[in-house]
C-alpha cells in the first residue's frame, strides 16, 4: 500500500477480525488456581463473643504451598534462577575443615622474640 491510500472501514474490520482470531487461537483457559506464594497471610482471631466454629480442616495442598513459599531458594530450586543467586548458591565448604592442617590454618603463634616485643610494648603503655 502506498502512503496516500486510506484504509476503508471494510479493511479495518478485516484487520480487526484477523487480530481477534489470532488472540483466540493462543488463549488458554485457566481453571486451577493457587495461593500467591509472595503474599503474606495474616491470620486474624475470631471475635470474642462469636460462636465457636466447627474445626476447619485445611487442604494439605495450600498448607504445603505456604511452607514451600517460605523456604530458602536453595531448598526450593535445584539450580539458581537468576544470575545474582549464583553468588553464594553453594555455601557448603569444598573440603571438610581440618584444624590440624597447617597449610590452611594460620593460628596465632608466639616465639621468644614476639613474647619479648609484646612485653616491651605492654610496659611502654
Amino acid at each position: 500500500m502506498a502512503g496516500n491510500e486510506k484504509v476503508d472501514m471494510v479493511h479495518q474490520n478485516a484487520i480487526h477480525i484477523e487480530t481477534i482470531r489470532k488472540e483466540q487461537r493462543h488463549q488458554k483457559l485457566h481453571t486451577e488456581f493457587s495461593i500467591n506464594p509472595r503474599m503474606k497471610l495474616h491470620v486474624l482471631p475470631d471475635k470474642p463473643m462469636a460462636a465457636k466454629p466447627a474445626e476447619v480442616i485445611g487442604e494439605n495442598y495450600f498448607i504445603e504451598a505456604f511452607h514451600r513459599a517460605r523456604q530458602e531458594p536453595t531448598k526450593k530450586y535445584a539450580m539458581p534462577m537468576t544470575e545474582s543467586q549464583e553468588i553464594g548458591w553453594v555455601s557448603a565448604p569444598l573440603i571438610p575443615p581440618n584444624r590440624g592442617d597447617k597449610r590452611l590454618n594460620f593460628s596465632r603463634t608466639s616465639t621468644d622474640i614476639t613474647k619479648h616485643k609484646e612485653s616491651a610494648l605492654r610496659a611502654a603503655n
